[in-house]
């Protein structure tokens, strides 16, 4: 008999009603140990950072291990000084780029937050998700167990949560901050524009819970019938990144029988990830299931991609944490490649409202951690007036997550979302430009140190006096893929831009000097 994959990793035995009981009294510690971290963070704590990419992603190992190292701003909560840390990564971390980022602590003496730092590795290169590679060696997880000093003072962080993650917390025997894998249908695109039609907020017209090539041209068939004017239309897999599920049907022109027209199309689809042809992405589609839906701002003369992020806490309090204006690129616009933040005042406050709806649903059906609300807004040339779509539920971290808390923990600011703004304690307003996706091939030349070496020289690093600069991520998939991340703060949102296009510059200047 072929055991259950939802129990990957636990004992033999058993059982997944025995899995999920264990799970839930678990998590009930996370209730006790937030009201400790919510008491000005002075209490001894253990985090156990297991950055986690357990997700279909069209990535490498030297990648994955990038991805994994994008979260490495948690080591700014080593500012409590009671709290320790243990990150596991892939791979070993460099040396300096712990040092970067301690060295970015403000009121900490580095050594002393480093002596509350374990970093660990199954040193496995592989693309699987990190918490796999630890369930398969109990060694390491007893390594991870003996640097945890308290356990119910202990907490996992992971990128996102399935059952993988769930394993993991209960091997570790500590709680997950994170949604429960109970909850995952929330997080897909089915499961998403239920959610979306149950609160009452506007979304694209579609259908879901497809699960078939067949059912996609019905599908499309009868929004066409609905909406004559339907140009565009996006299929999406249930379970996606970034766009890389996503493909574009042309409905233009078509040709009658409108049927046949439509089915043709559908089979020239254009996919967002470029490698992926029809026959596998129609296996997929078969296994996974997905959605069709309108591409939304076909002729409108402006659409943004805004975000809204939130958390729930153990507490049930529900918290609106900030919005971002996505920058997106890809075949047909749709893959994330970074953010700009706070998102347009124009339309942040009603997403934010939608949001909060979504939110409070949530919230009620038991789901903890962050997560976020992607949205499309759109307005045409008879109105300033701002058209807004929730587009889909991303119920993990994500590429905006990592550059607004390196900002909030640097800053010690916060948002607020009636104004749509970030406010340091020094009442100055602030901003920031990042992207995961600064790649040339002329990247592979430089180390972390050279990286380290430039910003200081051009007058880029991140400085505490003004808190304005450059902080960069991802600096461990440089040598194999010539790519790294950055964020990049100012006090307007004109400087934000204005550092973030000159941190560019200077790469692409020192990698050009670098080549003669």
């Amino acid at each position: 008999m072929t055991r259950d994959p939802a129990l990957t990793g636990l004992p033999a035995g058993v059982s997944a009603e025995e899995a999920a009981a264990q799970f839930d009294q678990l998590q009930r510690k996370l209730v006790p140990l937030w009201q400790l971290i919510e008491s000005f963070n002075q209490h001894e704590q253990t985090i156990v950072v297991v950055p986690s990419m357990s997700i279909d992603m069209a990535a490498t190992g030297f990648e994955i291990q990038g991805y994994e190292e994008r979260f490495l701003f948690l080591l700014l909560l080593l500012a409590q000084p009671r709290a320790r840390m243990i990150y596991v990564t892939s791979q070993a971390i460099h040396p300096s780029v712990i040092e970067y980022y301690l060295d970015l602590l403000s009121g900490v003496i580095p050594s002393h937050a480093m002596r509350r730092l374990t970093l660990l590795s199954p040193y496995d290169d592989s693309a699987r998700p990190l918490s796999l590679k630890l369930l398969e060696r109990p060694r390491l997880l007893e390594r991870i167990g003996a640097g945890i000093l308290d356990k119910g003072r202990a907490h996992l962080v992971c990128y996102n949560t399935t059952f993988l993650e769930r394993n993991l917390a209960l091997r570790l025997g500590i709680p997950l901050y994170g949604a429960d894998p109970r909850h995952l249908s929330f997080g897909t695109k089915s499961g998403c524009r239920q959610l979306f039609a149950r609160v009452g907020i506007n979304y694209p017209l579609g259908f879901d819970n497809l699960t078939s090539i067949d059912e996609i041209v019905s599908a499309l068939v009868k929004m066409r019938a609905q909406r004559p004017s339907l140009t565009q239309a996006i299929v999406k897999l249930n379970e996606g990144v970034s766009g890389e599920g996503n493909a574009t049907v042309d409905l233009s022109n078509l040709a009658e029988p409108i049927d046949a027209a439509i089915a043709e199309r559908v089979c020239a689809m254009r996919f967002e990830l470029g490698k992926v042809n029809f026959d596998e992405y129609a296996a997929k589609f078969r296994a996974r299931g997905g959605v069709v839906e309108e591409r939304v701002g076909v002729g409108a003369k402006e659409v943004r991609s805004p975000s809204v992020q939130l958390r729930i806490t153990p507490l049930g309090k529900v918290e609106l944490l900030s919005t971002h204006d996505q920058m997106l690129g890809g075949s047909s616009g749709q893959s994330y490649l970074g953010c700009i933040f706070p998102a347009d005042p124009a339309y942040a406050t009603a997403i934010t409202h939608d949001a909060a709806k979504v939110g409070e649903l949530l919230r009620d059906a038991g789901v903890i951690g962050r997560f976020a609300i992607d949205f499309v807004v759109t307005r045409t040339h008879n109105t300033d007036r701002w058209e807004t779509y929730a587009i889909e539920i991303n119920l993990r971290k994500g590429g905006t997550t990592h550059p607004f808390l390196t900002l909030q923990f640097l800053s010690g600011g916060i948002y607020d979302a009636e104004s749509a703004s970030f406010i340091a304690p020094n009442g100055r307003k602030k901003f920031l430009v990042a992207s995961d996706h600064l790649e040339s091939p002329r990247y592979r030349g430089f180390t972390p140190d050279d990286i380290f070496d430039l910003v200081v020289r051009r007058g880029l690093h991140f400085g505490q006096v003004r808190q304005t600069g450059v902080v960069f991520h991802m600096l461990s998939a440089l040598g194999s893929t010539g790519r790294l991340g950055l964020t990049a703060v100012g006090n307007s949102p004109e400087e934000a831009h204005s550092i973030f296009d000159e941190a560019k510059r200077v790469l692409d200047e020192e990698a050009r000097f670098d080549e003669l």
